[in-house]
């Protein structure tokens, strides 16, 4: 009996640990947003010394080779339109936050949550369904192709 207890001790075990480097893994995206997470938002900024909202997201796809015009209103025209149930990680996401339409965005990174650069706390996430957010959202647009967002969000072993 002893020998079956510690057999099954020994597997758990084995699979805990397995399964926590599954776990901790992450893809690209995942790792170059979270690199991004707590730089300060700075009004027209595009660099790691403080980013706003479209300046984040310029640099974020920057890094990946796509470019985005340092505006939230014009990439609100890139790629194409996409249902929010049909969101996946790495959509752009808009929000009306001045009343006037669009005037920020962010990255959806699954789950309901996004990233983004907020002007009252810099680089942060934050979920859609917050009422905030919620009531503020306008739309999302892909700009990711398929071959690209299987690139950046393929899980890497650490």
């Amino acid at each position: 009996m002893k020998k079956v207890v510690a057999l099954v001790f020994s597997l758990v075990l084995f699979l805990s640990v397995g399964a926590g480097s599954v776990f901790a893994a992450e893809s690209k995206l995942d790792e170059t947003v979270d690199g991004l997470i707590g730089t300060p938002y700075k009004y027209a900024g595009t660099t790691t010394k403080g980013f706003d909202c479209s300046g984040f997201t310029s640099y974020v796809f920057e890094q990946f080779g796509i470019h985005l015009p340092h505006s939230s209103k014009s990439q609100n025209q890139e790629g194409y339109w996409v249902d929010k149930k049909d969101l996946r990680k790495g959509d752009l996401v808009f929000f009306n936050t001045d009343g006037k339409g669009v005037s920020h965005v962010g990255v959806y990174l699954g789950d309901g949550e996004f990233v983004h650069s907020a002007s009252n706390e810099g680089v942060v996430k934050n979920k859609l369904s917050e009422s905030y957010y919620a009531k503020r959202y306008v739309s999302a647009r892909r700009v990711l192709w398929d071959d690209i967002y299987n690139q950046l969000t393929a899980v890497q072993s650490k």
